[in-house]
């Protein structure tokens, strides 16, 4: 990922928070004789690997997992994101952008086919997004419909090498004209353009 000095992110333990607040991803592999990607969930497991792992599974009938075996991939998650009109500088010599925050994962991937394995990833994945209900459902893998619906996954595991994080958020502009941004940004509607606002204001806090 391209990312000028004032966009980087470098707090580990804030981009590891990233993942877990968006979970839901890109697998990207290039593998075969074209890019792949795939949209699913993922789980941060911190305790595995050097670095943590990645956990996460796709379709069977998906030909990626095949291709991604042992191979470097990249999982990508997005943030907020907003579009910046010049007008809202209120000043000439402007252009528009987008304001965006985004996280990327680089690991080399591992397919789990081992039975026990595949039960316990799906488990800390389906606990983990299902920790947020009242009641919390739960695989139950005694079942012939469980063990059909087994059949058609593939888990997998990525040992996490690098994590970058980009927060684009007017940084190369002076405080003023950013205060412009958040201001508008907060009148608009949308969640999108609301979390970038306070982002910016937290930025300019901070300093």
């Amino acid at each position: 990922m391209y990312i000028p000095k004032h966009y980087a992110e470098t707090d580990q333990e804030k981009l590891r928070q990233f993942i877990r607040d968006n979970g839901f991803g890109i697998l990207f592999s290039h593998t075969g004789e074209e890019p792949m990607a795939t949209h699913l969930p993922f789980v941060l497991d911190e305790k595995g690997g050097d670095r943590g792992v990645l956990l996460g599974h796709v379709a069977r009938a998906n030909p990626q997992w095949k291709r991604a075996d042992n191979q470097r991939v990249l999982a990508v998650f997005l943030g907020p994101h907003a579009y910046v009109s010049p007008t809202w500088y209120r000043e000439p010599d402007t252009v528009p952008t987008w304001n965006y925050t985004a996280v990327h994962v680089y690991g080399v991937l591992r397919v789990v086919e081992d039975v026990p394995k595949v039960k316990e990833i799906i488990s800390r994945i389906t606990e983990y997004y299902e920790s947020f209900e009242p009641e919390p459902w739960r695989p139950d893998f005694t079942t012939d419909y469980a063990r059909k619906m087994l059949k058609g996954i593939v888990p997998f595991e990525i040992d996490i090498e690098e994590i970058q994080g980009k927060w684009k958020l007017n940084q190369n502009h002076p405080p003023y004209r950013r205060r412009r941004v958040a201001d508008t940004l907060k009148r608009l509607p949308g969640q999108n353009a609301r979390e970038i606002a306070e982002l910016i204001e937290k930025g300019l806090r901070e300093g």
